[in-house]
């Protein structure tokens, strides 16, 4: 039979961080491709009481239908979290646990945008939200950026040519896939020239809570003074990806909206999930959890670093993050960067995600490639720094 499929998905093509992970089944392959928190991280203990407490003493309320906003204490303690960082104002806005925050990305995305309205994005971004968003028809249009956020001018050149500008979806904190932090003056800068082109703004933020160098910088959402921040946040990397628990905080009307979509989507988060989230944080202590993996990834990010600056050719660049969990690699223009990862999961078994996946349209060129620190022991990180080190100086030197 000859299937027809629907405009929204015939254009979707599957992840090539999901292709390259295929590699992986194979134990012998080496993954640096992956975005997975470290499984040390993973509280496994506390969650285990957590359950068998709640199992034993409130079965009923774990495991029957919810509202579609969410377990009311979790929102509860995120909107007092969320509000002692400027990131809910009470007065104005409202909060909705989501299915992590990939579904915030993609409700926000729906609620807003019609078929051809204009969403502006960092080039490169996070694929996972790129698919959703190109599942609604929008124009994707991607702005470069520097070493420390997006380049405003482009930005601003964007914003004056783009056809229907609705949207600026941004990733501020150690960007998926470069790693890299917006400044605050480009933040506020961002915030500006959203305001004085009547856009709103998509703050994804869910590596924030994992720096562990350098100093917070306020959230674009914390400088909101005119309703035009969406803030998305997840439990993913701070408690369990599994729980599938996010949370979006914006303008109360557009929660509402939301509320309505989730209801047609999925009714409602795991309940379950949002009850050991918010026990999580009611009875254990978040902030020694949080410096924990913080200390986790340091180490590992400080590894990474330190194999690639002894072993990678010196025609390879590198970002050098201060939180989340990923380094962006850069070859000379004049380099095959396809081949180099072809070549080094195929031939040696390190597997690495090429930047064509994070990019528009993937056919596009790119000359980098993301690496994951926090998913791999550290005896793979060695190994594998070694022999992309190795490949780098035959191709490249």
């Amino acid at each position: 039979m000859n299937y027809e499929f629907s405009d929204k998905v015939t254009g979707l093509q599957p992840s090539a961080i999901r292709e390259i992970l295929k590699f992986t089944s194979d134990p012998t392959v080496i993954s640096l491709a992956a975005g997975n928190p470290a499984p040390e991280a993973f509280p496994v203990k506390e969650i285990a009481e957590i359950t068998e407490r709640l199992l034993k003493t409130n079965p009923v309320d774990a495991l029957q239908y919810s509202i579609t906003e969410g377990y009311t204490p979790l929102r509860e303690t995120m909107k007092e979290r969320m509000a002692a960082s400027g990131c809910f104002n009470p007065d104005s806005d409202d909060l909705i646990i989501t299915s992590g925050a990939q579904q915030a990305n993609e409700l926000s995305c729906k609620v807003l945008l019609n078929e051809g309205d204009t969403l502006i994005c960092e080039a490169p971004s996070f694929i996972g939200s790129l698919n959703a968003f190109k599942s609604y028809h929008v124009n994707l249009v991607g702005v470069e950026m520097d070493s420390d956020g997006m380049n405003l001018e482009a930005l601003e050149t964007a914003l004056k040519n783009a056809n229907k500008p609705k949207l600026i979806y941004i990733i501020p904190n150690f960007q998926n896939p470069t790693g890299l932090c917006t400044s605050l003056e480009k933040r506020k800068a961002v915030y500006e020239l959203a305001k004085k082109y009547g856009v709103m703004i998509l703050e994804d933020n869910p590596y924030g809570d994992i720096r562990f160098a350098g100093k917070d910088i306020p959230s674009i959402k914390s400088m909101d003074k005119d309703g035009i921040v969406i803030y998305s946040g997840t439990f993913s990397k701070v408690l369990a990806p599994g729980l599938r628990v996010g949370y979006v905080s914006a303008p109360k009307p557009i929660i509402q909206k939301i509320v309505v979509c989730k209801q047609v989507s999925d009714v409602h988060t795991n309940i379950m999930a949002q009850i050991i989230c918010d026990e999580y944080m009611r009875n254990y202590d978040m902030n020694a959890h949080l410096e924990e993996i913080r200390a986790i990834y340091r180490h590992k990010c400080g590894l990474m670093i330190s194999k690639i600056d002894k072993n990678f050719s010196d025609k390879i660049t590198c970002t050098r993050p201060e939180g989340g969990l990923f380094i962006w690699a850069t070859l000379p223009e004049n380099c095959d960067m396809m081949s180099f990862c072809k070549t080094a999961v195929e031939k040696y078994k390190v597997a690495v995600v090429p930047g064509t996946a994070f990019l528009i349209d993937d056919n596009e060129t790119s000359h980098s490639f993301r690496l994951n620190f926090s998913t791999p022991t550290d005896e793979q990180l060695v190994k594998g720094c070694e022999i992309l080190g190795k490949l780098s100086k035959e191709m490249f030197d």
